[in-house]
């Protein structure tokens, strides 16, 4: 079996390695810091919660031992597609690096502008960013990347769902021809592909699972949901997560419950607590110090359940997480792959549970069709997560509420055998014929007009309809017989 102590890595970075606790590399380690120290261009594959940080982290500060990085020219560039991401890179480098005199800066939003200008300005050997906040730095022309030696992107396929490929090219345009690449993703979409053949110069490929599969030590299942009533599903949606969370009893220490809308994490947040359960939100909206605090306490386990978007669905490396919830069934697929990896991670065994309403069950086909197997089909804990027939029907029963206060049972038939005798004849109102006569005139007989010819309120005699029997006789003449007269 391979050590690393067979890698041909740097003694001090092997001393730092073996104070972690490991001894054995992950498969994916293995088969990427051999080539990577060769100098060669390195595609990895591998699923999530494999080891991908070290896999680059490792060979990189064994290669940057040498040297001295300039002002605002970085010796190396790893790029994460979320700040988490690049906080827990990071953090492996610190730990990794620790008896090396290398320098590091992470570039990240929600930060100073100013104060990683300082540390920029110094000259760093690592620069850990994203690639907004990198972008913003060049075109400010306060950062050059012509002294970039390696290059590495994590989590591309993460990268390709936000949308950062664009930028991804124009970074890859700034760095130098010569420089080696280190490209590492769970998923391989076409457009990865593209980008790999394009910038990636004959890469090691090293693929240590089927792209897109989940870990076997997951226990995975998803119950189908169905409201009793579309305003009451979110309600009754929320119980049912509580239910699933009490089943798993003590076997959940800890969970990470998934939302697709960020409106949706604070609200399950915010239930979860009143129901006495202990959880905080997590979500792009809030600040990177209030979202550090929270991920520092889950991981000290002061925090229970940690509700969060797919912000936290790459890049969090909590070995012990016990449980994962996905209160909605993601709408990219590929994202499953990636939340249920918070779970299972380091050869631990994890539990996966989905909660699926009809409106996702496409999106639960997809899933499907990625991992290529059917996620099994769990009941609620309870019974029957949709309500009873009987309890269907009686909500189905409820009268409507209507404007206006007439009963219900007024049917039409009754109105129209009410309509004559409402309009009875002189005798029922014998004192109709006492109405001005203005009132008896027809209704179609009155002009628009308040004043002048033919109007309601004055008399001025018959009104006159066209010419009448006797038209004039010069109408009769023809213009011949008119020119002599």
């Amino acid at each position: 079996m391979t050590k690393f102590t067979d890698l041909n890595l740097a003694p001090k970075v092997l001393k730092a390695v073996e104070e972690t606790g490991y001894d054995t590399p992950t498969p994916i380690q293995a088969g990427a810091i051999a080539p990577a120290l060769e100098g060669r261009d390195v595609l990895g594959i591998a699923q999530t919660g494999t080891g991908k940080t070290a896999a680059f982290t490792l060979p990189m500060i064994t290669l940057l031992g040498r040297g001295r990085a300039r002002a605002r020219m970085p010796r190396s560039l790893v790029l994460a597609p979320t700040r988490e991401l690049a906080a827990q890179v990071a953090e492996n480098f610190d730990t990794y690096a620790k008896y090396t005199k290398l320098s590091r800066a992470l570039l990240i939003g929600g930060t100073s502008f100013k104060d990683q200008d300082k540390i920029i300005d110094k000259g760093v050997d690592v620069l850990i960013a994203t690639p907004g906040r990198l972008l913003d730095h060049l075109e400010r022309g306060k950062l050059i990347l012509t002294d970039v030696k390696i290059m590495v992107v994590d989590e591309a396929d993460r990268m390709l769902d936000m949308g950062f490929i664009p930028d991804i090219e124009e970074i890859f345009k700034r760095t130098p021809f010569t420089r080696q690449t280190l490209f590492f993703s769970a998923t391989m979409a076409p457009e990865i592909e593209r980008i790999t053949n394009t910038f990636l110069s004959n890469p090691a490929k090293i693929e240590v699972a089927r792209a897109a599969t989940t870990n076997t030590n997951i226990k995975q299942g998803v119950v189908m949901f169905k409201g009793s009533a579309k305003p009451k599903e979110p309600s009754e949606k929320r119980a049912l997560l509580r239910k699933l969370i009490d089943a798993e009893g003590e076997a959940c220490t800890n969970a990470i419950i998934f939302c697709n809308r960020k409106s949706d994490v604070d609200i399950v947040a915010k239930s979860l607590n009143k129901y006495g359960y202990q959880a905080a939100p997590i979500h792009g909206d809030l600040d990177q110090s209030h979202r550090t605090k929270t991920l520092d306490k889950f991981r000290d386990n002061e925090l229970r359940i940690l509700v969060a978007s797919d912000v936290a669905a790459r890049g969090l490396d909590i070995p012990a997480v016990t449980h994962v919830f996905n209160f909605d069934v993601p709408s990219h697929a590929e994202d499953y792959v990636h939340r249920i990896g918070r779970t299972g991670r380091a050869g631990r065994s994890g539990t996966a549970i989905m909660i699926c309403v009809p409106r996702d069950e496409k999106n639960l086909e997809d899933v499907e069709r990625l991992v290529k197997e059917t996620i099994p089909r769990l009941d609620a804990p309870g019974g029957k997560a949709a309500p009873a027939p009987a309890e269907a029907e009686k909500s189905e029963e409820k009268p409507k509420r209507t404007r206006s206060r007439r009963k219900k049972d007024d049917a039409p038939e009754a109105k129209a055998e009410e309509k004559p005798a409402e309009a009875a004849p002189a005798e029922v109102a014998p004192k109709a014929e006492d109405k001005p006569k203005r009132d008896e005139k027809p209704k179609q007989e009155r002009t628009r007009g308040g004043r002048g010819r033919g109007n309601d309120r004055h008399d001025n005699g018959p009104k006159v309809v066209g010419m009448g029997d006797e038209p004039p006789a010069f109408i009769a003449m023809s213009f011949a017989e008119r020119a002599k007269g």
